[in-house]
């Protein structure tokens, strides 16, 4: 067996891993653009991502906090280690943060450099997470991003936009929907929407179910 292309890439061996990502999408785009890649086979599997795989574990997370405060302060003193008891292991040397909603704070992640995203536990991200637009105006204009997505809140209401990075990724911890006395973890996580859990939209009301 040849080694000679491993001379060829040796030099390229210790640039940066943001610009191999940036490779990778960059080419991704190209296939698409061209053709190569079905775009529907692509959905279909983003989607089992999106909404199935993913967001069910951060779902799981939100609702075991919303009723066990034990849970909760784990959590928010250190949420790579709590996830991780409940068997959802991110990758190594990624740091997942959790942020508290609360009466008088809102909690709304964006990445401006890249679109780093805790996948373990929210699935794949949705595919303006990655725009230019929403990771521009969500620093500048969290509230209008808000609004845009239907998201309401009062004006004394501090928002406060977390950014992140390869090695800290962030999960909102909404604040648990009224009227949900005595609901089990299961129920509760079928309010916890994935955009919720960025930040970008509020839990499902236990009436709009």
């Amino acid at each position: 067996m040849s080694h000679d292309h491993h001379d060829h890439h040796h030099d390229h061996e210790h640039s940066e891993l943001s610009e191999t990502q940036l490779r990778v999408r960059a080419l991704e785009t190209v296939l698409t653009e061209k053709g190569y890649v079905d775009p529907k086979a692509l959905d279909a599997i983003v989607e089992a991502y999106e909404t199935k795989i993913g967001p069910r574990n951060g779902a799981a997370v939100v609702a075991k906090a919303w009723v066990d405060p034990a849970f909760k302060a784990a959590l928010l003193a250190d949420a790579t280690k709590a996830v991780a008891t409940l068997g959802h292991v991110s990758r190594v040397g990624d740091h997942l943060v959790a942020v508290e909603n609360t009466p008088t704070t809102h909690n709304m992640v964006v990445c401006t450099l890249c679109s780093c995203y805790p996948w373990e536990v929210l699935g794949l991200p949705p595919i303006w997470y990655k725009s230019a637009p929403y990771r521009s105006r969500a620093v500048k204009d969290p509230r209008g991003v808000l609004a845009d997505f239907g998201v309401t809140l009062p004006k004394d209401t501090e928002i406060r936009v977390w950014d992140s990075t390869a090695e800290t990724r962030f999960i909102v911890l909404p604040m648990r929907p009224a009227r949900t006395e005595g609901w089990n973890e299961q129920q509760l996580a079928e309010l916890v929407t994935r955009d919720s859990m960025i930040g970008t939209s509020l839990p499902k009301q236990p009436d709009s179910k």
